[in-house]
């Protein structure tokens, strides 16, 4: 009875509790949308990337500081249009050692192993979108180490709504898709460590003004 008594002032303040839950800014509801132009949130955007090493595990990093914009109707899906701006110079791993051999230069002024110390920015500029509710498949050009090749993006909208400190109107992806990345001229150590390079895309766009 004691142990009752003393329950009851927890239980009261339950409904309270769940009243007073913060609304979060955005959701998954699409008639948040409206149409225009809209920017990359760039310290919002994340490119990360995963490879096989070894066949033991997966190691993956990221890119950040992306820049680009989205042409958006919610009225006709298909017509967006999205470009993207990766600055590749913007690598991050948790290895410092990795990190530092991903712009290496390469050895008697030779080929790079992978990007070098002066990378040109990477650079997505779709050319078609097919939507499907939520989801769509975004094809475009993925311009990576100066060679550029098709890719097809799986992407699910994730959010819509306005920015609570900046107010903007603000969209969010997700995306992915799998490229090789000896197709980009970086062939270093494949097989042990895998052509294939899983991107995981999360990316913010906020209404231009």
């Amino acid at each position: 009875m004691r142990k009752l008594l003393l329950a009851l002032p927890l239980l009261a303040a339950v409904p309270l509790m769940a009243q007073s839950a913060p609304q979060l800014p955005g959701t998954t509801d699409v008639s948040r949308v409206t149409a225009g132009t809209y920017k990359t949130d760039p310290g919002h955007t994340l490119i990360g990337w995963r490879v096989s090493h070894f066949g033991f595990n997966d190691y993956f990093g990221i890119f950040g500081d992306a820049t680009g914009t989205l042409t958006l109707d919610p009225k006709n899906p298909n017509a967006a249009t999205v470009d993207i701006t990766i600055p590749v110079s913007k690598v991050t791993t948790a290895s410092a050692g990795l990190t530092g051999h991903l712009l290496r230069a390469g050895k008697d002024g030779g080929k790079p192993d992978f990007f070098g110390p002066a990378p040109a920015d990477a650079k997505f500029v779709s050319t078609k979108v097919e939507a499907n509710g939520t989801t769509a498949k975004i094809t475009g050009n993925l311009t990576l180490n100066g060679v550029t090749k098709p890719v097809v993006l799986d992407t699910k909208f994730s959010g819509a709504g306005n920015n609570p400190f900046n107010k903007k109107a603000t969209v969010g992806f997700h995306a992915t898709t799998t490229i090789k990345r000896s197709d980009f001229g970086v062939s270093y150590a494949v097989p042990m460590i895998s052509d294939d390079v899983a991107l995981d895309i999360s990316v913010a766009f906020e209404k231009a003004s």
